[in-house]
C-alpha cells in the first residue's frame, strides 16, 4: 500500500518575516521565561501538572509509545459512507496498490465498498503512532481519511444549549430561505471557487517584482450594515432568479 497526500500547498504563496531596514529574515531563538537562550540539547518535553511544576518526559520515553509502520491498515468495521461526521476528518491521502500482487486486493476491495455503498474503518501507523482511519472509494483507486478520536472533538451540546429546542419562524422568512435554495440549488463544484487573497495576493507579489504599480482584482467585502432579514432574503432570491433567467440576446436568437 502506497500513500500519496491529497492536498497541496505548493500553489499558495508564503510570507517571511524580514527586518525592513537591513532586509534580513527574521529567526527565532529559544529562549527561557527569564530571557536566557537555551540550547538545543538542553530542551525537554514534559507535562505541566500544576502551575510551575512539569513532569520531565524524555525523548526515550516517547520511543518506547512509537509504532513501526507496517504499511498495512488493519480493518476494523464498516459503515454507511455518509455516516461520519465531517467535523472527524482530518487530512486525505490517495492509497495505491503496493506493486501487482496487492492489485487484487485492492480492487476487489474497491468494487466491493462501492457496491455496498460503505466505507471501511480501521487504525494505521502514521509517522509511528496508530491513526484512525477510513477507506472509500475514489474513482479508479481508494481513499484513505485520516479521523480524530472522540476525545479530539468537543461536545456541540454546551455551546448550543441557550438556543431554544423550537422556534417559532416567520412564515414569509422560513418560504423565502425554502426558496432561495431551491433557486440556487446544484451540484458542487470546487474550480468554480476562488481564493480571492491568494489571487491578490500573487498579483501584488508579480507587481511588485516588475516595479509596477500595485493593481488589484481583490474587492474589499462591503461594510458590515444591519438588515432586515427577510429584505436580505428577497434580494437574494432576485439575484438568483436574474442568473437563471436567459439573456433577451439570447431568447431573441432563439426565437
Amino acid at each position: 500500500m502506497r500513500l500519496h497526500a491529497a492536498i497541496t500547498t505548493t500553489e499558495k504563496a508564503p510570507l517571511h518575516q524580514y527586518d525592513r531596514n537591513s532586509g534580513e529574515r527574521i529567526r527565532y531563538k529559544k529562549v527561557t521565561e527569564s530571557g536566557g537562550e537555551t540550547e538545543p540539547e538542553d530542551i525537554i518535553k514534559g507535562y505541566e501538572y500544576e502551575k510551575g511544576q512539569f513532569v520531565p518526559i524524555e525523548d526515550e520515553d516517547l520511543e518506547k509509545l512509537m509504532l513501526e509502520s507496517k504499511h498495512t491498515i488493519e480493518l476494523v468495521q464498516f459503515c454507511e459512507k455518509d455516516e461520519i461526521d465531517p467535523i472527524y476528518f482530518e487530512r486525505s491521502y490517495y492509497v495505491a496498490p503496493d506493486g501487482e500482487i496487492a492489485e487484487e486486493a485492492y480492487l476487489t476491495l474497491r468494487e466491493a465498498l462501492k457496491k455496498s455503498g460503505k466505507t471501511a474503518i480501521g487504525q494505521i501507523v502514521l509517522n509511528k503512532k496508530e491513526r484512525l482511519v477510513s477507506l472509500r472509494p475514489c474513482g479508479r483507486g481508494l481513499i484513505l481519511d485520516t479521523l480524530r478520536y472522540a476525545y479530539e472533538v468537543r461536545e456541540a451540546g454546551s455551546y448550543f444549549e441557550s438556543l431554544p429546542q423550537k422556534a417559532s419562524i416567520n412564515k414569509e422568512q422560513l418560504e423565502l430561505a425554502e426558496a432561495l435554495i431551491e433557486k440556487k440549488t446544484q451540484a458542487f463544484d470546487p474550480a468554480k471557487f476562488k481564493d480571492h487573497y491568494q489571487q491578490g495576493l500573487l498579483e501584488i507579489i508579480k507587481a511588485k517584482l516588475k516595479g509596477k504599480k500595485v493593481k488589484t482584482s481583490h474587492k474589499k467585502p462591503a461594510e458590515s450594515t444591519v438588515v432586515n432579514i427577510v429584505d436580505a432574503l428577497k434580494a437574494s432570491l432576485k439575484e438568483a432568479e436574474k442568473k437563471k433567467k436567459p439573456s433577451n440576446s439570447k431568447s431573441e436568437k432563439a426565437a
